[in-house]
């Protein structure tokens, strides 16, 4: 095969004699002559082997976002990543291995596996890392077994690298963003509440793994500082309110006109504490982040919920 690339002054012809027995590639260019070994390539081992890796890493890009499985995507998505395999190493445009086009197909893989998902940036950003850490861990796997790199574009790589490669990248993964998704789901947010025509605004902060409830009425229970509600309650209430018995805070703030049918015990149970009751009330509304609340009931604590005061309630 020959090819002729010309120059502003100079012309360079380069004779490509390939032998797929010896695999030896001989360039001449002008009086200079180079011998280049090469390694055999067989396109249908690269697309398979580009194939299962691309459809193990979507799969693992999905099982970290936690969205619905959709395997028959996941290998329409990983055939168009082992197609662009191929063709990097196929003579071509330079421009098939850039950073850019890599970028563009990451982003085509992505809309063909998770596209209709409200989570599709999350899951094309996710799939990203999955890819970049599977890559650093074939190279880490490959140092530690005595194989480095040597640089190439096509490395064989052994079935043992490959899934110590998938293991370590993975478990890194999955580690980095579920602890992100964690702080995601514990945010602070504005919180008014309103009783008797008294209003109080603070912060709370928002917590999925608060599950405590009223077990009469079934309703959610929000537990905020005593001290945050005083500005709701009447002067006389105070004492009551930072009260640390909840069954004397009950008994004193029940007793108070209008106020006879709002405070109720809710038993609750934490680390160290095997069981517990709170004074619980009904207020006339609570707006969180703007939006009414119906139904919140609202639980008294004399202690401070933050140690340096982010917060003075937990939703």
């Amino acid at each position: 095969m020959t090819g002729v690339h010309s120059a502003p002054q100079k012309q360079i012809l380069a004779h490509f004699n390939i032998s797929f027995d010896s695999m030896q590639l001989t360039i001449s260019a002008g009086d200079q002559l180079y011998n280049l070994s090469m390694e055999t390539v067989y396109v249908d081992s690269l697309f398979a082997l580009n194939m299962i890796i691309d459809y193990f890493l979507l799969l693992c890009s999905a099982k970290v976002c936690g969205v619905p499985l959709r395997r028959g995507r996941y290998v329409l998505a990983a055939a168009l990543g082992a197609a662009w395999a191929v063709l990097t190493v196929l003579p071509g445009p330079a421009y098939f291995s850039s950073g850019p086009m890599k970028l563009a197909l990451a982003g085509f893989m992505a809309v063909i596996a998770f596209g209709g998902e409200r989570k599709l940036l999350r899951c094309f950003v996710v799939f990203l890392a999955v890819s970049a850490a599977f890559g650093g861990a074939v190279w880490a796997a490959s140092m530690l077994a005595g194989n480095p790199f040597p640089g190439r574009l096509y490395i064989p790589v052994s079935l043992r690298v490959l899934v110590l490669s998938f293991a370590l990248c993975y478990c890194a993964v999955s580690l980095v963003f579920r602890r992100a998704a964690k702080k995601a789901e514990q945010e602070l947010v504005g919180m008014t509440v309103g009783m008797q025509g008294r209003t109080t605004a603070f912060t709370a902060l928002r917590d999925t793994g608060n599950s405590l409830f009223d077990p009469i009425s079934g309703c959610a229970v929000a537990v905020a500082e005593a001290s945050a509600l005083i500005p709701i309650f009447p002067p006389e209430a105070a004492e009551a309110l930072l009260s640390p018995d909840p069954s004397k805070a009950v008994e004193s703030l029940s007793a108070l006109p209008g106020y006879e049918s709002r405070f109720r015990l809710i038993p609750y149970s934490a680390v160290g504490t095997s069981y517990g009751l709170l004074a619980a009330f009904r207020p006339d509304f609570v707006e969180i982040g703007g939006a009414e609340q119906k139904g919140l009931l609202i639980a008294l604590t004399p202690s401070h919920l933050s140690e340096g005061g982010e917060y003075s309630a937990i939703i």
